[in-house]
């Protein structure tokens, strides 16, 4: 394995749109982070959407109980990854998950060696993908300046969290990232 390259998790609409149940405060920054990395990782940016199951098992079925609202197809608008953004050509990864790493996102990211991740939420989607992806053996830096949490202080704790996993998962800056390209 060989590089880098950009994973993109969640920048959809459901989290953009202010009037949306899942708005994601600080969107706007987080949005303005990943467009200053994209240049940087041409031909090597993989773009990950959150989808609802078409039927919830297990646990998932008290949590769509609790946001009936996002239980329509991975087709519908909600789900869209941001325009203003992406993905232009770049492969996208959808999953039914919070986590994103699996398979697909393996696959996707080809023979990187290390991920540089940004998105939404940075206390759950972004976190639950780090995660996963260290755990399998690849390297990831998470640009901080380029994510959002739920609220100031889940971010700064997911962020505080993956920090743990030293030096599986560096947490890092756009600046800081883009300094190394």
């Amino acid at each position: 394995m060989t590089g880098s390259a950009l994973v993109v998790v969640d920048m959809q609409h459901v989290f953009a749109d202010p009037a949306s149940p899942w708005s994601t405060p600080g969107y706007a920054g987080a949005a303005a982070g990943v467009r200053r990395l994209l240049p940087a990782f041409p031909a090597a940016t993989v773009w990950t959407r959150f989808v609802a199951p078409a039927r919830p098992a297990g646990a998932w079925r008290a949590y769509y109980e609790q946001w009936q609202f996002a239980l329509v197809p991975e087709t519908d608008p909600l789900w869209d990854i941001d325009p203003a953004l992406g993905p232009g050509n770049d492969p996208v990864v959808s999953a039914p998950t919070f986590g994103k790493w699996g398979d697909a996102l393996a696959t996707a990211a080809g023979t990187a060696e290390e991920l540089v991740v940004a998105g939404v939420s940075t206390d759950c989607c972004v976190l639950s993908t780090a995660l996963a992806a260290a755990d399998a053996g690849r390297a990831v830096v998470v640009a901080a300046d380029a994510c959002a949490g739920l609220s100031e202080d889940d971010h700064e704790r997911a962020l505080a969290a993956m920090a743990l996993y030293a030096p599986l998962i560096t947490v890092s800056t756009v600046d800081e990232v883009l300094a190394r390209r």
